[in-house]
């Protein structure tokens, strides 16, 4: 996915489809490892620009805090 398509998409994403996200990455139902790694990535976009709407979903991300010093 293009940068500049993944920004809108992020942009317009809805409460009701973030959920939708969320659920399909619980069930981990992909036809192939590609479909669940895009809806990662999504998930994890979005919840660097609108974290509000990842919050209850944060534990399918497993981010770390990252220690460079």
């Amino acid at each position: 996915m293009k940068t500049q398509q993944l920004e809108q998409e992020v942009t317009r994403i809805t409460v009701v489809e973030v959920a939708e996200l969320a659920q399909r990455l619980e069930r981990d139902e992909y036809t192939n490892p590609f479909e669940g790694l895009n809806d990662w990535h999504l998930l994890r976009a979005i919840a660097f620009r609108r974290p509000e709407l990842v919050e209850p979903y944060l534990y399918l991300l497993d981010l770390e805090a990252y220690d460079e010093a």
